[in-house]
């Protein structure tokens, strides 16, 4: 490969592989997003709902895909805990949950089941470019570092 073309290569390979990236809705927007997000909060905050699974072996034979978006492993919307901001970020706002087949995983349970991902399908599972998959695992890397979890050659 000449540097053009492999220059190319990288830039296709790093490049997000779906047109729409995620939204992020904040409480303290004011208009309709924020009144959603704080909507949201107050229904149901402990998340128990009837039927639904509370641990891996029961979830483990479930519908595909899983239609419980409220779990903490469902990768359709992530949900940062209020001491933060308490935004709701959808990860695939163009789709709806229960349009989360082939190659988009549903559950981060299931990405983990099929064992170790490279930075591109974890991306392709999140809507992120493989760049900051790489940056989110230096971040996770360094603090496990920082609580003494892992040794400084581990990686």
């Amino acid at each position: 490969m000449t540097p053009a073309e492999v220059k190319e290569y990288d830039r296709l390979r790093s490049a997000r592989k779906r047109d729409v990236r995620g939204r992020t809705f904040s409480p303290r927007k004011q208009g309709p997003s924020g009144r959603l997000v704080r909507h949201l909060q107050l229904v149901n905050p402990r998340g128990d709902l009837p039927g639904r699974p509370r641990t891996r072996v029961e979830c483990v034979d479930g519908p595909r895909p899983c239609p419980w978006v409220s779990c903490r492993h469902h990768l359709y919307l992530d949900v940062n805990p209020k001491k933060e901001n308490g935004s709701i970020k959808l990860n695939f706002p163009d789709l709806e949950p229960g349009e989360l087949t082939g190659r988009l995983e549903s559950c981060s349970l299931d990405v983990a089941d099929g064992g170790g991902a490279s930075a591109e399908r974890v991306g392709e599972a999140m809507n992120l470019t493989r760049e900051a998959v790489r940056l989110i695992e230096h971040q996770a890397l360094g603090k496990l570092r920082e609580a003494d979890w892992l040794d400084e050659d581990d990686s």
